[in-house]
């Protein structure tokens, strides 16, 4: 079986692997730049950077979809006052990627916030995320200056 053939038929198990394995090398490499990072660098303690992969229920179509958001307050609620959105992309095929950054008190209610209207449209996933940016930026700024 050629790499197509797998691809094709088992789509949802490859990205799942590709999420697991960026988590993985986000995990393990953060320790190692860390070191490096300065105070300038940092998120500060009291807040969380948190991705969240909402799966469109693809045995529903849009209107359905869209039908149980209104139903929930979607809109109205997610997501809570006390989150900023870093970014909020669309996943073709996947649904909805939506980056918040949120005081770490305030992880409860998103939680309850995604339970009370995200649910039923979607099926939702929640990795803790980082900004690796700044890291790499830096790194690139002093190879700049060393040449």
């Amino acid at each position: 079986m050629n790499l197509n053939q797998i691809q094709l038929k088992y789509p949802n198990r490859i990205i799942k692997a590709m999420v697991v394995l960026s988590i993985c090398f986000l995990l393990f490499f953060k320790p190692i730049v860390s070191q490096g990072q300065t105070d300038t660098l940092s998120t500060p303690s009291d807040s969380i950077m948190i991705t969240i992969m909402m799966k469109h229920h693809q045995d529903k179509n849009i209107e359905e979809l869209r039908e149980i958001r209104t139903k929930n307050g979607f809109l109205e609620n997610f997501p809570p006052a006390s989150a900023r959105v870093i970014n909020w992309y669309v996943m073709m095929g996947i649904g909805q990627v939506v980056t918040l950054k949120i005081p770490a008190s305030e992880l409860r209610n998103l939680n309850i916030a995604v339970e009370k209207s995200v649910w039923g449209a979607f099926s939702t996933e929640f990795y803790p995320t980082y900004d690796l940016y700044p890291v790499i930026k830096q790194a690139k700024d002093k190879l700049k200056v060393g040449q």
